[in-house]
């Protein structure tokens, strides 16, 4: 019972972690376009809290992962290898309950 409670956390926060690499992505994509408001703190709050949050974790595939000119695939990666590997914990974790 407690190993399935876990297994749901688990889950979740990979979950939780995509959808927040994803805002990451499409952050950065807008604001490079220019679609950024000058000086606005709001918009410096939400790409700061997610450049620390997500930066640590993307920059472990951007070092094995060189950019293909302006297109950088670590991130796609980085997903995949956080979608699986948590799946395959979550299995594990509920096979062992």
């Amino acid at each position: 019972m407690v190993l399935n409670a876990i297994a749901d956390f688990v889950a979740a926060l990979v979950l939780v972690y995509t959808i927040l690499i994803f805002a990451y992505i499409v952050s950065s994509l807008v604001f490079a376009v220019g679609a950024r408001v000058p000086y606005s703190r709001v918009s410096d709050a939400v790409l700061t809290f997610l450049r620390q949050v997500c930066e640590p974790y993307l920059r472990l595939f951007r070092r094995f992962i060189p950019p293909l000119g302006p297109l950088d695939l670590s991130p796609i990666v980085a997903i995949f290898t956080l979608q699986i590997v948590g799946g395959l914990l979550v299995r594990l974790l509920r096979s062992l309950a």
